[in-house]
């Protein structure tokens, strides 16, 4: 099959597919005599896995790792369920941040009064230098 319908069948784009071929993500398929990518079952499968793992919010280098992984059939599953509880804790991380960063943006949408003056809170808050490091309210 053409890139398109690989990506039609794989459900990642054409674009996103040259893109993971250029860094060596996914393997580049053989070539027709014309020059066209001709892909099969198999590079289609990469692909999905590729999509589901991106899904799940893995980088391009631990998707690296699933990849090698999942082509080394003497490989251990302890290594896949370590990389993965790695991420669960990465994300976790990222859903404090994300949290905190929502209480302090509620705190600030709530201290401004939405009026027609030129005063603002939120404004001011990113304003500060330092606001960076620390969170406007703490509760």
């Amino acid at each position: 099959m053409n890139i398109g319908e690989a990506a039609e069948a794989s459900g990642v784009s054409a674009k996103m597919i040259r893109h993971y071929e250029s860094i060596g993500l996914v393997d580049a398929p053989p070539r027709s005599e014309g020059g066209y990518r001709r892909y099969d079952e198999r590079a289609v499968h990469t692909l999905r896995f590729v999509r589901r793992a991106r899904n799940l919010g893995f980088s391009l280098d631990e998707i690296r790792g699933l990849l090698s992984l999942w082509h080394d059939r003497a490989r251990a599953s302890a290594d896949v369920k370590a990389l993965t509880l790695k991420h669960v804790a990465d994300l976790e991380v990222r859903i404090a941040e994300l949290a905190a960063m929502r209480d302090t943006l509620r705190s600030l949408a709530e201290a401004c009064t939405g009026d027609d003056r030129p005063d603002c809170p939120i404004l001011s808050d990113m304003a500060r230098a330092d606001s960076e490091d620390r969170p406007a309210c703490h509760h």
